[in-house]
């Protein structure tokens, strides 16, 4: 892989709450700047096994439900979990231009539909977030997860195809739809890695008829798809728990780490 790009420690939390340790980072790559969270076991050396948490579009790396993801896998499992924000959310939006989430929402739907290289930047972005962070003591080099939903399918499957240290991915609420449908095309296919994949049987944004194409067109041998009863944004609590063991089945099994 790429060499390690610049990691800045910006904030250690001192208090390390109900077994989690939390530090906010900064990357820069070729200019670009990658703001993201880790967390890892509180008073734990490591190395842990590392899985990468994409958010969806409107929110940003510390939302609700990416923080209690990270949180269940660190407590329950003894992973280590990161997240960056995606393009224009979070700390990636320029100064001065908060907007609430409709906005940042709309914005987003502008980049996708009209920025060639949003996909393939930030698929770099991933690879160099695993760069750097498993240059540290408590990571450690070895096979990494993913798991991101909606725009964490858009922007992770992408990466998923591209970086041979994914060994198991949750995707979903997406389908094989939207501006860079072909880009998804051309890349589930090459997807070999455990996937689990969620689907919800009422989403408004992407028609369950694509996410099931989209499933089949992945192609794991060791695939499973969930679909719940719900909307877009209604993933059950029982789907989280479902990732949690999938991903930390998969990655716990695979030896040690250096």
């Amino acid at each position: 892989m790429m060499a390690s790009p610049p990691l800045r420690i910006l904030t250690d939390s001192s208090t390390e709450r109900s077994g989690v340790r939390w530090r906010r980072f900064d990357l820069s790559r070729d200019g670009r700047r990658i703001p993201g969270i880790l967390w890892t076991p509180a008073g734990a050396t490591g190395p842990h096994r590392l899985v990468l948490l994409g958010h969806g579009a409107s929110g940003n790396k510390s939302q609700d439900y990416v923080e209690s993801m990270a949180k269940r896998l660190v407590r329950h499992k003894g992973l280590a979990a990161a997240a960056i924000d995606g393009p224009v959310h979070g700390d990636r939006r320029l100064e001065g231009a908060e907007a609430d989430s409709s906005e940042v929402f709309l914005h987003f739907a502008q980049v996708w539909s009209s920025d060639d290289t949003m996909t393939d930047e930030m698929v770099q972005d991933y690879q160099a977030t695993v760069d750097a962070l498993q240059d540290l003591e408590d990571i450690g080099v070895g096979p990494v997860g993913w798991w991101g939903l909606s725009m964490g399918t858009i922007l992770g499957l992408p990466f998923v195809a591209a970086d041979t240290r994914v060994a198991a991915a949750v995707l979903g609420c997406m389908g094989m739809t939207g501006p860079t449908r072909a880009r998804i095309q051309a890349d589930a296919p090459r997807i070999s890695c455990p996937v689990l994949f969620l689907v919800q049987w009422d989403d408004e944004l992407f028609a369950r008829d694509t996410a099931f194409a989209l499933f089949d067109a992945i192609a794991s041998q060791d695939k499973r798809l969930h679909a719940s009863v719900g909307r877009h944004g209604s993933v059950p609590p029982e789907e989280f728990a479902a990732s949690e063991e999938f991903l930390a089945g998969r990655l716990l099994a695979r030896g040690s780490l250096c």
